[in-house]
């Protein structure tokens, strides 16, 4: 009998290091990454939501939101999924209700607390800084620029 090349632990180490990679601006290395845990684990939609994640931290919108449908028309009930979808959608100045609809539904009915402790925090998020009625630093100067009407 052969030994796995990958157990299960180290496998989820390199998922890890995937994450590590996207939050140290190594998009290369996050990349190189998940493709090897794909190749070593197919089934696993961890190396999937890893590149959806690496997109989301791009502010890649559109790309992030297609990886983390996919996951979830074969994975329906993956929260990690539904979350992250959730929070690209709330970012999107077109999809943002839907996006507030589907961390809501998280909070509500997940079981896990920390899936819902991070929906939570992107509706506050989304609240205090995505929905901001208050004027940006900019928005002075851009009124300046315009001319006066007679």
């Amino acid at each position: 009998m052969s030994k796995k090349f990958v157990d299960k632990e180290q496998f989820f180490l390199l998922i890890e290091a995937g994450f590590v990679a996207i939050h140290q601006a190594d998009e290369d290395s996050a990349k190189k990454i998940f493709k090897a845990c794909e190749l070593l684990n197919p089934t696993n939609m961890l190396p999937r939501i890893g590149m959806g994640y690496l997109h989301f931290h791009k502010l890649q919108l559109k790309q992030a939101a297609e990886i983390f449908s996919k996951i979830l028309e074969s994975e329906p009930s993956n929260e990690m999924a539904k979350t992250l979808l959730g929070m690209t959608l709330s970012m999107s100045p077109t999809k943002g209700g839907e996006g507030e609809k589907i961390l809501t539904d998280i909070c509500k009915n997940s079981d896990d607390p920390q899936i819902k402790r991070v929906a939570d925090s992107a509706i506050d998020f989304v609240d205090k800084f995505v929905k901001k009625k208050s004027p940006s630093p900019l928005e002075p100067q851009i009124k300046e620029q315009k001319p006066k009407q007679k």
